[in-house]
């Protein structure tokens, strides 16, 4: 095993183990047991980078389980086995565990101490990265910085600009794929017919 090869287990393994939000949170605790969900090694060049596992990832352990999996997979134009392929895709949210749900039912944002902690030493393990999919916002403030735009939708319609961007890895920024977008979806043609093309392209020659 080479010394980053190491390296890289050696922070897996201490976020695995993590218990840092449920012991000594910033703010509420975790609601339940921590389980960290994560994906990565040091041959894979693309990384999946979300906003943090929900309910059936929290039960399953395995990313994207879920029909927002199935439309992401879909964008990519991927497999479940080249995606599920550790060897070539890391998947990485900006929070590793369930974060719980508010009184509506909804999902909480990640939590905060996974960046703080966790995120500059898991990148600074992962040299071989090309390109970043920073799927909303959370993720796109952390990997974009100022480069962000000041919402959402400035950041799409940037997406060329990030894309070709001197920063490495580069960085693709990609709405939610969750379903609850499908108007935002409808209402920006240009995404499927401009941006999903040019994902796909990407995707396959990391692959």
């Amino acid at each position: 095993m080479t010394a980053s090869a190491a390296e890289l287990d050696r922070v897996l393994a201490a976020i695995r183990s993590c218990r840092h939000c449920f012991e000594a949170p910033q703010g509420k605790p975790l609601p339940h047991e921590p389980r960290p969900v994560l994906r990565a090694s040091s041959t894979a060049r693309l990384a999946v980078c979300s906003q943090a596992p929900g309910t059936r990832v929290h039960a399953s352990g395995t990313p994207f389980t879920d029909r927002s999996g199935d439309r992401l997979r879909d964008w990519m134009g991927v497999s479940p086995q080249e995606f599920y392929d550790e060897a070539r895709v890391a998947i990485v949210p900006m929070g590793f565990c369930f974060p719980g749900q508010n009184a509506s039912g909804g999902d909480l944002p990640p939590r905060r101490e996974c960046a703080t902690l966790w995120h500059r030493e898991l990148f600074a393990a992962l040299p071989q990265l090309e390109l970043v999919l920073a799927i909303g916002s959370y993720a796109q403030d952390w990997h974009l910085g100022e480069s962000t735009g000041r919402t959402l939708q400035e950041t799409m319609l940037s997406w060329r600009q990030h894309l070709e961007s001197k920063r490495r890895p580069r960085v693709l920024p990609l709405p939610h794929p969750s379903w609850r977008n499908n108007a935002w979806i409808t209402e920006n043609f240009w995404f499927e017919k401009e941006l999903l093309p040019v994902l796909r392209h990407e995707v396959r020659a990391l692959l």
